[in-house]
């Protein structure tokens, strides 16, 4: 997936290259060199730090867990990104979803930088103790590089809230008298998190989707109807009818994903489908998420795996393989679990007509080729998963300013910045023949390409 992103990037920087009316101080051979740079800096992270966390397990035995921090680019702000604990981290993965933050930060206009983080273990191997003090190791050993004007890291899939308190503590005690409020977001409320930060990302990735379905269409009808871009014809093709909806995934995201398409008043649609690791859940009719939701927050974070776990639950639906979420015909498919669900070996057998990306790189490059060649609209993980990273944001901003939004005020300024970034994108988009993806990326480089030459990066 990392040389995906890679491809992109340059592929943006040579679109950019060959438009004289960007950066036009910059010409002839001075230009090629300056974009040279850029092609550099983009695809290589600043800083790759690694270490091996020695923890005392309750048993009386020492592991080393290996750690991983990745500082892509600080142009726009202190470096931003979640540390992710799951036992399938890799160096090559956290380098790019570190790059993948970096555009996605530039695109929304949110003043920070990529960074991305990992340990790799399975946490639910671990007890409390234990994964508290894999906690507070990680801040010791990366200590003098995090930090509220450095680099604030997040919760990731894996951890959460309570891991964040717990590295707060660590970096407040390492660094007595120093401002620690900002050195971590995605932190309890009690502790200086923000309200409604951990539904940001599911209601962003919604709203992306609703947004282009109803709001933009709704104003452009005329402009599409007319337009011969493959893209509109799928997106009118879609526009008046009741719109049948699967979740991968049924986490954070997904799962208030999911709660979003029930409660939506504005588009017609219906959640058809959810699933998690265990299984998939489908009824026609489409299915009760607020009871899915009450049933996972009472079973250990699971959806009901038998019929009759359904039964007993009153819900109806049906009990599918985990994977069949990917194939069902369905106008929309919202992927919200790991990254590579859809890649060149299933990629035929999608139904879905338009994907939205809650996870971080869920498409591969071949099969995002393939479906946007079918004109498929997928909206992707830069644009559509922003929302975690802009209220992190706003947390972060609360806790230099000792203020609080009400959770209110966080969902308009959330909704607002990514109502700016899609009015900005989507005219683009349905106006040239480059996938949505590709847009977002040529809006991301543009800013940084920018920045970087104002700040004298590139020579």
């Amino acid at each position: 997936m990392a040389s995906q992103t890679r491809f992109i990037v340059q592929e943006s920087l040579d679109a950019l290259l060959e438009d004289t009316v960007f950066l036009p101080e910059l010409k002839g051979n001075a230009r090629k060199q300056a974009f040279t740079s850029l092609g550099a800096i983009l695809s290589t992270p600043n800083h790759l730090h690694k270490s091996f966390l020695r923890i005392a397990l309750e048993n009386g035995s020492v592991v080393r867990i290996p750690a991983l921090r990745v500082q892509h680019n600080n142009a726009l702000g202190p470096y931003k990104g979640g540390i992710r604990f799951h036992e399938s981290v890799n160096e090559d993965e956290v380098i790019n979803l570190a790059s993948l933050m970096t555009l996605k930060t530039a695109l929304h206009d949110v003043p920070f930088g990529g960074g991305k983080g990992g340990i790799i273990i399975d946490p639910r191997s671990y007890s409390e103790k234990e994964l508290h003090l894999i906690c507070k190791k990680y801040v010791q050993y990366f200590s003098d590089i995090i930090g509220p004007d450095k680099d604030i890291p997040a919760p990731d899939m894996g951890s959460g809230e309570r891991e964040m308190d717990w590295m707060m503590a660590e970096y407040k005690s390492i660094h007595p008298g120093k401002p620690y409020k900002g050195s971590f977001t995605g932190k309890s409320v009690i502790n200086g998190g923000s309200l409604g930060r951990r539904e940001a990302t599911g209601k962003g990735v919604y709203f992306s989707f609703r947004y282009l379905m109803h709001d933009f269409i709704q104003q452009q009808r005329n402009l599409l109807k007319d337009s011969n871009n493959k893209f509109a014809k799928t997106a009118l093709n879609y526009d008046s009818n009741t719109l049948k909806i699967a979740v991968q995934g049924f986490g954070n995201v997904g799962s208030v994903a999911a709660l979003e398409a029930y409660q939506c008043q504005q588009l017609s649609n219906k959640v058809v489908a959810v699933s998690d690791r265990n299984v998939t859940l489908f009824h026609e009719d489409g299915l009760d998420i607020p009871a899915l939701i009450k049933f996972v927050s009472l079973n250990s974070g699971e959806l009901p795996t038998t019929e009759l776990q359904l039964r007993e639950a009153g819900l109806k639906g049906e009990v599918l393989n985990r994977d069949e979420v990917l194939y069902l015909d369905v106008d929309v498919l919202i992927l919200a679990a790991l990254e590579d669900q859809i890649h060149d070996a299933n990629k035929e057998k999608l139904k879905a007509r338009i994907i939205v990306e809650g996870a971080n790189a869920p498409v591969t490059s071949e099969a995002d080729e393939f479906l946007s060649n079918k004109g498929v609209i997928i909206i992707p993980d830069i644009l559509a998963n922003a929302g975690g990273v802009i209220v992190s944001y706003l947390e972060w901003l609360q806790g230099r300013e000792t203020q609080f939004y009400t959770e209110d005020q966080v969902f308009k300024l959330l909704l607002e910045k990514m109502k700016t970034t899609l009015d900005t994108i989507l005219p683009v988009f349905f106006g040239d023949p480059y996938p949505l993806r590709q847009n977002c990326y040529i809006h991301s480089v543009m800013k940084l390409s920018t920045v970087l030459y104002r700040q004298g990066k590139l020579y």
